[in-house]
């Protein structure tokens, strides 16, 4: 049991420092919580959250969001509309994003790891689009992107390590240096003086 301060010391002056210590750790309180949902909303983005004006889920629409630097890891963003969205530096790690609208995002240094936006087979028109989409220095290592469309994206500094290129379009992409280990042939034709062999892409 806590003793009685008050019967311990109850001159004014002693009250008043009480009232301030109470004081100081009321307003330390409130700042902790705000911290918790500030994280909450910016750092842990889930499915079903609400981050900025995106409504993060299956479908969701959210052209020209601005998605920097979010935590949307596994995530469902099967048929999203992400057009224009600014996706840099997001967290993208095993996120559902097959039949997701993505042209003209920026996904520049996002991490893509392992993230699904074509399916396992190649007749399918629901992969995702990702027609002029910055991927500037992003982490695509075992992405799916299995009959994507990368027309026109910049896949300068990409990492395409264990990534699934099978039937890829990319004819018009940005594509700079060797990236190897890939898996899969992208569909003909390749931008041009570039080839994919032997688990390369390469000019």
């Amino acid at each position: 049991m806590l003793p009685n301060l008050d019967v311990l010391d109850a001159s004014p002056r002693s009250r008043r420092r009480r009232r301030t210590l109470i004081a100081a750790a009321i307003t330390a309180v409130l700042a902790i919580t705000g911290t918790v949902v500030a994280i909450t909303v910016s750092g842990g983005s889930r499915s079903g959250t609400l981050v900025g004006t995106c409504d993060i889920g299956p479908s969701a629409q959210c052209p020209g969001a601005d998605l920097r630097g979010a935590n949307l890891a596994s995530v469902d963003l099967g048929s999203a509309n992400l057009r224009g969205a600014n996706l840099s530096g997001a967290n993208l790690t095993g996120a559902n994003l097959q039949g997701a609208d993505l042209t003209d995002a920026n996904l520049g240094l996002a991490n893509l790891t392992g993230t699904q936006f074509g399916h396992s087979t190649t007749y399918r028109t629901d992969n995702a689009n990702l027609t002029n989409a910055d991927l500037y220095g992003a982490n695509l290592y075992g992405a799916n992107l299995t009959g994507v469309t990368l027309l026109g994206a910049n896949l300068t500094g990409a990492n395409l390590h264990s990534a699934n290129l099978t039937g890829a379009y990319m004819s018009t992409a940005h594509l700079y240096g060797w990236y190897s280990g890939i898996i899969g042939y992208p569909a003909s034709p390749l931008p041009v003086s570039w080839v994919a062999n032997n688990g390369a892409l390469h000019n």
